[in-house]
């Protein structure tokens, strides 16, 4: 039976899309920082933010299934359909759902003002803009180019 390294050590698309993954979350930290002037190491636990780790997962993922098995096969096929899915849903349904958690962030603090408080905020960086879906992808495509001609 073959351990988790050892699966991804010889599953080239699972090593592209985790490392993507994780290079996508780690940037997080010292992007915020360079606009904020904070450090906060729990972005790299978080969801939403630049790059999006979504896309870049999804994208290396398929990138790295075309330049392995080949762009003309099934599973390429599968795997950029899911991929451009996932990439809508971060920036569409989430990027939403994070705006409605801002406008009611905003009622419960006017609430708090008055007579009704306690609720907790919600969190309101759970999708992504455009241009962090894009980061994500591109930081994905790079990723599985960089494994594909280190392990072809």
């Amino acid at each position: 039976m073959k351990t988790l390294p050892d699966v991804i050590s010889f599953n080239p698309v699972l090593l592209a899309a985790l490392l993507s993954w994780f290079l996508a979350q780690a940037v997080k930290i010292p992007i915020n920082y360079s606009d904020t002037g904070e450090w906060k190491w729990v972005l790299f636990f978080h969801s939403g933010g630049m790059p999006s780790s979504h896309s870049a997962m999804v994208s290396s993922t398929a990138y790295a299934v075309g330049l392995f098995n080949g762009f003309d096969t099934p599973l390429f096929a599968l795997a950029a359909v899911i991929a451009l899915i996932v990439i809508h849903d971060a920036t569409g349904v989430r990027r939403e759902a994070g705006k409605q958690a801002a406008v009611l962030n905003s009622i419960l603090e006017d609430l708090a003002r008055g007579k009704f408080a306690g609720q907790q905020r919600l969190r309101e960086m759970v999708g992504h803009t455009p241009i962090e879906a894009f980061s994500g992808l591109f930081l994905g495509l790079i990723v599985a180019q960089i494994i594909w001609f280190l392990l072809k």
